[in-house]
């Protein structure tokens, strides 16, 4: 299905709900704001006759309902935090080479300052519902975070949440498997692996043992083995907490973990839409005039399909680019053992300290050459225009392709 933004302003959606009395927890109106005043940013400040005044921003009511509240009245001191925090940072920016003094005794803010500070109030209202809706739409345990102290970009506008491929009409990502091993304890003679001709993928830490290249095979949903079986790793989802953050070097956002990985663990998976190699052809044009594509050939065995993951996706939709990566591809069977379908699974080659970026390789065999002129894009293995890396890594190639 294809969504449609809503053109309205959230200013716009609370007065028409304010009018019908009408509730609604996304935008604000609940019982409680529909009948009190919440503050739900600081829009300006102003000295008048010795008293500190600030423009408030109700929570719930339109821009149009804004008023000027001594700051005695104000019981939100993180929001007055947030607001002098974004003030200093505005005024503190670098100008023509000289870096601007912070005047603490000011009468009034330069609408220029006032104009940021609301742009960067809305900015982290949008983020944090974005936060909310990501991990209400996740399936795994662990959070994802959501940060930006580089810019005011907001939320990816036509960017939909998924947990596991997304299928085109005609492509089946499920082949009806109906048998599963029997083991009562994995990995035994005839478990998934040993009966398509594969070793076990993992060892008993559940950490990766194979080398790049080979499939994995899990057991399935019609497995014997319980969800406790140590042959049962990526279809349960991420097991870290990650945060997509705003990269400062122009590579877009980003994706850092918030924990430790150590090597070989199993860290996302690459979801999107799963469409016909001939249909990626005809968007990868399309893209390359928006400067912005993710394409993901599955190669594994042939080439007639490719996942896209531009609109559909999960948090690898974010992951940058590295020419020494700290994650690895790996091709994954599980419920569809179909070699022209697998699943894409990303694990760690060594180890990753809490607060690093996640990379990997888009020329990796399995993986995806970037060649849009945006560091965000992916496109398939074809002929484009070159893209200068910015991974900064020592052994840079210089280009994404």
């Amino acid at each position: 299905a294809w969504y449609v933004p809503c053109l309205a302003s959230l200013e716009t959606l609370q007065e028409l709900c304010r009018k019908e009395n009408l509730r609604c927890k996304s935008i604000g109106i609940t019982n409680r704001s529909l009948k009190s005043y919440e503050v739900e940013y600081l829009c300006d400040y102003k000295v008048e006759e010795g008293t500190e005044y600030y423009l408030v921003k109700w929570k719930g009511w339109p821009e149009s309902s804004n008023t000027w509240e001594p700051q005695k009245n104000l019981k939100c001191p993180l929001l007055l935090q947030n607001f002098l925090s974004d003030k200093n940072e505005y005024l503190s920016r670098v100008r023509e080479g000289k870096a601007l003094k912070v005047r603490n005794h000011v009468k009034a803010l330069k609408p220029a300052v006032a104009d940021y500070i609301v742009k960067k109030a809305k900015q982290r209202i949008a983020l944090r519902r974005w936060k909310e809706e990501l991990n209400r739409k996740k399936n795994h345990k662990a959070m994802i975070l959501v940060e930006n102290t580089v810019d005011l970009e907001g939320p990816p506008l036509d960017f939909y949440y998924i947990n596991e491929y997304k299928p085109a009409p005609g492509i089946n990502v499920i082949n009806g498997i109906t048998t599963g091993c029997e083991c009562a304890d994995c990995p035994a003679e005839k478990c998934c692996p040993k009966e398509a001709g594969f070793i076990l993928a993992y060892n008993k830490q559940k950490k990766l043992k194979i080398q790049p290249g080979l499939p994995i095979y899990e057991c399935n949903s019609f497995c014997r083995c319980g969800p406790d079986c140590p042959n049962r790793i990526v279809q349960k989802g991420t097991p870290y907490s990650l945060c997509i953050f705003r990269t400062n070097n122009g590579r877009g956002w980003g994706v850092k973990t918030l924990q430790k990985i150590k090597t070989n663990s199993f860290v996302m998976e690459y979801v999107g839409e799963v469409i016909t190699s001939e249909e990626a052809e005809r968007r990868g044009q399309l893209y390359d005039n928006q400067g912005n594509t993710y394409l993901f050939d599955l190669d594994y065995d042939s080439d007639e399909f490719t996942v896209d993951a531009a609109r559909y996706g999960n948090v690898s939709h974010f992951v940058n680019h590295s020419c020494d990566p700290n994650l690895q591809v790996f091709n994954v069977f599980i419920d569809n053992l179909d070699l022209r379908l697998p699943r894409i699974a990303l694990f760690s080659t060594r180890t990753i300290k809490a607060g690093e970026e996640l990379t990997f390789d888009y020329q990796m065999k399995g993986s995806i050459d970037l060649t849009s002129d945006s560091a965000d894009g992916l496109s398939p293995s074809r002929k484009r225009i070159r893209t200068v890396c910015k991974c900064g890594a020592v052994c840079c190639r210089g280009y994404l392709n």
